[in-house]
């Protein structure tokens, strides 16, 4: 089993044979936020037997993004979201997409894995007037291991009961901007959930990538060092997590077996 950050929420989760790729994001700028750290991910990071949209928000369920994805691909997303986004119609049109909505406890099989949606945490609408009609959703791959990404969430009660015994954890630590709500887990929220899910191996993701536009002045720290100090965090919180900081493009195989 391996996983690849290429930035933000992107990642590339390889087990038992299938790629799965989580909330594709593959441009330098979109509307107001600028990359600025790390290359835009190559065409390889587009291909995928099943992609994964964790909720409606831009940078989540990025259009563009999507068009990348090979004719045919899978896609699996919150339930409304193809109401609630008109583009993914087009998408499914165009490049004959197999798009699949699903609710927390909803499970799909895709070859030798099996993926199961389950809650979140989060604002999960199609914004700024989007209804809320879509719920933010986190996954867990079960193959050879059991990874769960988060997708955006904050803390909430249950959590471990709603996620379950999993093996490998990618936690989103930051934003792409200098302020956090309480949808979102920082560095010390995230080592919180670390206590809760008890995983292996840990990776944080979801910080350090994108900035808004203008405001490389303000707050910097909250780009720059969200993984730095989840790492401290989770060292004192869960010493027992082993935790991978990856570069933008790097890949790690976590330990899976308990």
């Amino acid at each position: 089993m391996e996983i690849t950050w290429w930035g933000h929420a992107t990642c590339t989760i390889e087990d038992s044979g299938v790629r799965v790729l989580t909330d594709p994001l593959f441009v330098r700028r979109f509307a107001h936020l600028r990359r600025r750290r790390g290359e835009v991910p190559p065409p390889r990071a587009a291909v995928a037997e099943v992609v994964l949209v964790s909720h409606l928000h831009s940078d989540h369920l990025h259009l563009p993004s999507l068009a990348r994805l090979a004719p045919g691909s899978r896609l699996i997303v919150p339930s409304g979201a193809v109401a609630a986004v008109p583009g993914l119609r087009m998408l499914r049109r165009m490049r004959q997409l197999h798009i699949t909505e699903v609710g927390p406890g909803d499970t799909v099989r895709v070859g030798e894995v099996r993926v199961r949606a389950v809650p979140a945490l989060h604002d999960g609408r199609r914004l700024p007037v989007g209804p809320h009609r879509s719920p933010a959703l986190g996954y867990v791959v079960e193959g050879e291991a059991r990874t769960y990404f988060a997708g955006d969430t904050g803390l909430f009660d249950g959590m471990a009961d709603a996620v379950g015994p999993v093996d490998v954890a990618l936690l989103p630590v930051g934003g792409w901007g200098p302020y956090l709500g309480h949808s979102h887990l920082d560095p010390a929220r995230a080592a919180e959930a670390l206590t809760r899910l008890a995983p292996r191996s840990a990776v944080p993701v979801h910080y350090g990538t994108y900035w808004p536009i203008g405001l490389d002045g303000v707050r910097p720290h909250e780009f720059h060092s969200p993984g730095d100090e989840f790492v401290r965090y989770a060292a004192k919180r869960a010493p027992e997590v082993t935790v991978h900081l990856l570069g933008h493009g790097e890949r790690v195989r976590p330990e899976a077996g308990r």
